[in-house]
């Protein structure tokens, strides 16, 4: 990572049919930090996620990835976000590796066959890589898209509800990837419904009020 990133926010706002959701916020997201966005249930916070994301517009505000408005650098920042939701948006007619290498190329990155192999070992899948994802478990599925996420090369992760429906052993798999992220100089933003530690290094929150 050549650059320091950062991600602010700044009075952004939303609403959705006619409500609104949130408004004002403001916010600045370093390089080796987290955002943990709270709040209730239909605040907002996946709204939010999908504005960073770059798949919902912004109504008012502005979000800004270095230090400029994310529209105005599209593709570069598409390469710098990696998004991981509760569904693991896996193609269940491709292979494990062929979803990795599809994802992979998405950003322009081409993952070595051993640095795959590697992945899925770490994760639990190991030798599952020209297996069709239709054929994986529930867990196995989770595992792998786990495994895209290590591979990614991008610098901002955007999490929702990424510990969703996971045993013990995977919540402490994902929040030591995601420590690894940080200590790298990576940014993520995520939500959950579970306290999660993320390494040692503290949440920066940002709690969604209507």
């Amino acid at each position: 990572m050549n650059t320091t990133p950062s991600l602010s926010f700044a009075k952004l706002a939303c609403s959705r049919g006619g409500r609104q959701l949130f408004q004002d916020i403001d916010c600045v997201l370093e390089a080796g930090r987290w955002l943990y966005v709270a709040g209730a249930n239909g605040v907002g916070k996946t709204s939010l996620l999908r504005m960073v994301c770059g798949l919902a517009p912004i109504e008012s505000g502005q979000i800004l990835w270095n230090g400029t408005e994310i529209h105005a650098q599209q593709d570069a920042y598409r390469q710098d976000l990696c998004y991981l939701g509760h569904l693991n948006a896996l193609q269940e007619s491709l292979t494990v590796n062929q979803n990795l290498i599809f994802n992979a190329a998405l950003a322009g990155n081409a993952p070595e066959p051993a640095r795959m192999r590697d992945v899925l070992a770490h994760f639990g899948v190991r030798g599952r890589g020209e297996q069709l994802v239709r054929h994986l478990s529930q867990g196995q599925k989770r595992r792998v898209a786990l495994s895209r996420l290590a591979l990614s090369q991008a610098r901002l992760w955007v999490l929702d509800e990424p510990f969703v429906a996971m045993d013990e052993a995977g919540v402490r798999m994902l929040a030591d990837l995601i420590a690894a992220h940080l200590g790298q100089g990576g940014l993520a933003v995520l939500t959950s419904h579970q306290q999660v530690d993320i390494g040692k290094v503290p949440a920066q929150m940002l709690e969604l009020r209507a």
